[in-house]
């Protein structure tokens, strides 16, 4: 009986204990609902609710001409509130299906049953927002606003928020100069540069964490709106970065290069009209993308394209001349144990400076500057100092490489050092310094900082404009100049630089070949920095300027590791030069001189034209000239007449001709025409005077076959 008592009072007092702490717990719930309950809410409102930044839509970059460069495109997430209060039950049955059917064939990603299923498991659990797609392109959200329910508007359910994603219209074309600027990512190119100017001001949206850790917005408007950012217009022109991008491409992909970079730059302003920089994807690879800047990140040793400060300072120095003898002997030169050799054997054991650097003679480049600074190399270096070639030249966009040139009281100083300067080792410098320099001859002695900054609009005003920046004055004396352009112009017309052939206008340029120092690679036991020979790496360039005799364009082109043989500066990087500046001649109005009405009164018609029979009998009906007489529909020479207010047509029927491999008669065809058909038929045309074509080495009516050679006298 004693141990039954003892388990009743445990079990009720159990019971006691349980009922005392069930109505603490109902006490406490009554204080928190009712005394304490306003507090709470407020509390758990402020912690499901936030404001969160609303991005501004990001500035539009332009090209010189206004095509877009870059760009924001808006994007959104889709989500719908199907139990909004003006969704009633007979609304919502009659039209989800139809809603259902319409989502799934504009996004393709569920089927129609899957998305009726999702809206009517919405519509009964009570859920104000689900999400039905993200990353939903404007398009895309104009076709939605379209659908059943959806239609009648903020009534409707639709849900969106937008964000914006940066598009490059021209995809590769100037990517890493246009670059790009995120959050937690070093800035990139104009995107980084001017990215408080482009980016805009946030605005600020109040949204609610509902389950599944997603948030919605509570209103309909946002509390601060978002202000857009400003509009960068640059120097580039689009059509001339896919022609140097395209030139640049085909030379690497042939010469199995490692990386590259071409800049166009315009002589007066500095202007930066197109920057190529592309790189191997892989070892083995034939594609090429724009992944480094090497034109402004990267300083290397610049090879004989240096040569041309070297030859300044000691011309404005001592006013050296163009006829002063160089004894090279056999092209070597011995300092310290260390060889300087040409490329190629010189053509006498004395030179002209001039000549020297036509044919891009180390020895010579480093006996000169011996013998005029061995005594005080300081002057030296104080010049090229004095070419900013020290110093970046502080550009805006990020990432400028630090130029190095060695001051003689450095500890790597060396005896070796002044003779190796000369002709481009032991300094380092990038491109666009390079190019630069080169510039400043073309300008006539004044150096101008290169930019890619015309100007920033905000809602189509100006706000800044960009002018040209002026480094130094005059260079170098007006007479230094010009020797320095008799030597550049005789570098294409008669040295390294002859294999570029243009022949529509004059150039001014010097080739270059570097060795690149291998990375982890010391000097002594029988090695070099630069690996031993058939092992080592080279950097070939070119760079000048255009059209010799009025310059307005500067251009270099460097070609790093070239792997299929060659790799000369003039064969490897020239041709990429030549193809930019004759596209930039061919399309430019800036190379034609303005016509002068008051002199020139313009009354004959052309010699010859090449067109269709039936366009320049209409042409002439227009113009009010005679037509003499007619031929079959095909036949399109026309030749005028003497007394220049008639014309014309002969039979020809040239290019038939020519198909069957008969030699036409080309007696009256304007010589750009008749190189026209001959070179495409296979012919190696030779031309001699100017006009039309006024005889031929081979007679109208013979055979021929491809590769003959033919010869035309001109009227």
């Amino acid at each position: 009986m004693e141990n039954k008592k003892d388990i009743l009072s445990r079990t009720y007092l159990v019971y006691i204990f349980l009922c005392v702490f069930a109505i603490a717990i109902l006490y406490k719930m009554c204080i928190i609902q009712f005394k304490e309950g306003s507090e709470w809410k407020a509390k758990a409102e402020a912690f499901n609710t936030q404001v969160h930044e609303i991005q501004a839509v990001r500035g539009n970059i332009f090209d010189i001409n206004g095509n877009l460069l870059a760009t924001s495109l808006p994007y959104y997430e889709v989500a719908v509130d199907i139990n909004a209060p003006s969704i009633d039950k007979k609304l919502f049955e009659s039209k989800v299906d139809s809603l259902g059917t319409m989502l799934s064939e504009l996004f393709k990603d569920k089927t129609p049953k899957q998305y009726i299923k999702l809206l009517r498991k919405a519509r009964k659990s009570g859920d104000r927002y689900v999400v039905l797609k993200r990353n939903v392109p404007y398009k895309d959200l104009q076709t939605l606003k379209t659908f059943p329910i959806f239609k009648k508007g903020k009534r409707g359910g639709l849900v969106t928020l937008q964000t914006n994603k940066r598009e490059r219209p021209f995809k590769m074309l100037a990517a890493r100069t246009i670059g790009m600027a995120r959050a937690g990512v070093k800035p990139v190119g104009l995107e980084g540069a001017y990215d408080t100017v482009l980016m805009g001001i946030s605005g600020q949206r109040l949204m609610q964490k509902i389950a599944g850790d997603v948030w919605r917005p509570i209103n309909d408007e946002n509390e601060v709106e978002p202000k857009d950012g400003s509009d960068l217009f640059t120097t580039i022109d689009i059509n001339i970065q896919d022609v140097a991008e395209n030139a640049l491409l085909n030379t690497l992909i042939k010469n199995k290069a490692s990386h590259g970079c071409a800049i166009l730059m315009e002589v007066k302003t500095g202007e930066i009209k197109a920057i190529a920089n592309l790189t191997r994807d892989g070892k083995d690879s034939s594609s090429y993308s724009e992944s480094l800047n090497y034109a402004i990140g990267y300083a290397t040793e610049p090879g004989s394209t240096f040569k041309l400060a070297s030859y300044l300072a000691v011309m404005d120095d001592y006013d050296v001349n163009l006829d002063e003898k160089i004894r090279v002997g056999n092209g070597e030169v011995t300092y310290y144990n260390k060889t300087i050799r040409d490329a190629h054997p010189p053509e006498t054991p004395m030179l002209t400076l001039k000549r020297a650097f036509e044919v891009s003679s180390n020895a010579a480049a480093a006996l000169t500057i011996v013998k005029y600074y061995s005594k005080n190399p300081q002057q030296y270096i104080n010049k090229l100092k004095s070419f900013h070639l020290n110093q970046k030249l502080g550009l805006a966009i990020p990432g400028e490489a630090n130029p190095l040139i060695k001051e003689p009281k450095s500890k790597d100083w060396s005896g070796l050092t002044l003779p190796q300067m000369a002709y481009g080792y032991e300094s380092l410098i990038t491109p666009l310094q390079t190019l630069a320099l080169y510039n400043a001859i073309a300008n006539d002695g004044k150096m101008v900082k290169p930019r890619f900054e015309k100007e920033i609009k905000h809602n189509g005003k100006t706000v800044k404009t960009f002018t040209t920046e002026v480094l130094v004055e005059q260079i170098v004396k007006p007479e230094t100049v010009k020797k320095a352009k008799e030597m550049l112009e005789g570098v294409v017309e008669n040295g390294s630089g002859k294999g570029l052939n243009i022949t529509a206008f004059k150039v001014g340029g010097k080739t270059g070949t570097a060795q690149i120092a291998k990375v982890g690679v010391k000097r002594g036991a029988g090695k070099t920095a630069y690996g031993d020979v058939g092992e080592r790496n080279y950097q070939a360039s070119f760079v000048g300027y255009f059209p010799a005799d009025k310059p307005l364009y500067t251009c270099i082109v460097i070609i790093n590791s070239p792997s299929n043989g060659i790799y000369y500066g003039g064969l490897v990087a020239g041709p990429v030069f030549k193809e930019i500046a004759e596209k930039v001649y061919s399309n430019s109005l800036d190379f034609i001189e303005p016509l002068n009405t008051k002199k020139q009164i313009l009354t004959k018609v052309p010699a010859c034209v090449k067109s269709r029979n039936d366009e320049i009998v209409t042409a002439s009906k227009a113009f009010k000239i005679k037509v003499k007489s007619q031929v079959a529909e095909n036949n399109y020479v026309v030749k005028n007449n003497d007394d220049t207010l008639s014309i014309s047509l002969r039979s020809a029927n040239l290019e038939n001709q020519l198909k069957k491999g008969v030699v036409p008669n080309l007696n009256g065809l304007s010589a750009k025409d008749a190189l026209f058909l001959l070179e495409n038929s296979g012919f190696h045309v030779k031309l001699y005077g100017m006009g039309s074509v006024k005889k031929q080495s081979i007679e109208a009516g013979k055979k021929f076959n491809k590769g003959d050679k033919i010869t035309l006298i001109l009227s």
